[in-house]
């Protein structure tokens, strides 16, 4: 991995000239807390996962925000101290929490009032650990990135979550981060340390040419670089190559941002007129409500078919 001699020069070469004058911003946003294991439930690979992204996050300067998915903070329907604990890492070394929905459920495929049930149940432990360290509950994650059928559909979700004091946090950078993560965890139950080389080296690739791609897309659509967020999960592939990934962003111009700042880039006001069956970038929903269709996304990167 690239460590953070390397960054620290990086940065200081920033600093000094041509990328810092680019002024891009990366907020980086860690979906589905506390873990995503893949099954794997002991206690000290939970929490040295946990530790290692909040680690990075602390070397790196990396003001990141966790979306929680309270439903795994129980076990036998009951809340687990265990576990909770673990979550308890983050606000405790000065990170913020958003709510994920209790059980991620999907907006597309779900009774709104259902739907909004789970945000209300989804925030019954993080609020008040955000409290206990100063913080606030105030973003708000959508599941599959699906935030409404059509118009009316997305503006009822709108008003719930203004009505109950909650922002909503867009994704610009999708990506498939969780099927290399799939991947990588299988290997390493395999014990395939090659696999596992092989698999985060081919990840940190498909990451880059993600950032160039939605680079591009935000220059053709508002004509400069855009305040991106990025869109990852709590699994143990980040917890190993976040910081390859943080070193690589350092190299393409960015300084990390926190939610709230990342969402005073005025982009993240346009319209959106177009609506779908869908869980995509808004990069992509920006683009679509601009009339843009069939080439203009052209050149999306694909996982490589090994991980498939």
């Amino acid at each position: 991995m690239i460590k953070k001699s390397l960054l620290i020069s990086l940065t200081l070469w920033m600093g000094s000239g041509l990328l810092f004058a680019q002024q891009k911003k990366l907020c980086i946003t860690v979906d589905d807390l506390p873990v995503v294991s893949y099954g794997i439930h002991d206690s000290t690979f939970v929490f040295n996962l946990t530790r290692s992204l909040i680690q990075t996050f602390d070397e790196y300067q990396i003001p990141a925000i966790g979306y929680v998915n309270e439903s795994k903070l129980y076990t036998n329907e009951k809340p687990d101290s265990t576990k909770i604990k673990l979550l308890e890492l983050w606000p405790a070394y000065g990170y913020d929490l958003g709510n994920h929905t209790y059980a991620h459920l999907s907006y597309h495929q779900t009774a709104f009032n259902d739907y909004t049930d789970g945000i209300i149940k989804g925030e019954q432990i993080t609020r008040p650990l955000l409290k206990k360290y100063g913080k606030e509950l105030r973003y708000f994650r959508h599941p599959y990135l699906q935030s409404g059928l059509r118009q009316g559909h997305t503006d009822s979700l709108k008003n719930f979550l203004k009505t109950n004091s909650y922002i909503e946090a867009p994704v610009t950078i999708d990506n498939a981060d969780y099927l290399f993560a799939k991947a990588y965890s299988d290997a390493h139950k395999e014990e395939d340390s090659e696999k596992m080389k092989k698999i985060g080296s081919a990840y940190v690739k498909y990451m880059e040419e993600k950032v160039v791609y939605f680079e591009w897309m935000a220059d053709e659509l508002f004509g400069r670089p855009i305040a991106q967020t990025l869109l990852t999960h709590a699994n143990l592939l980040n917890a190993h190559y976040l910081d390859d990934l943080a070193a690589m962003y350092v190299t393409h111009g960015y300084t990390f941002v926190s939610q709230e700042e990342v969402l005073r880039d005025s982009a993240y006001q346009s319209e959106i007129n177009r609506y779908g069956n869908w869980g995509i970038s808004w990069l992509d929903r920006w683009a679509l409500s601009q009339g843009k269709s069939g080439d203009f996304f052209k050149g999306d990167p694909e996982v490589p078919a090994f991980i498939k």
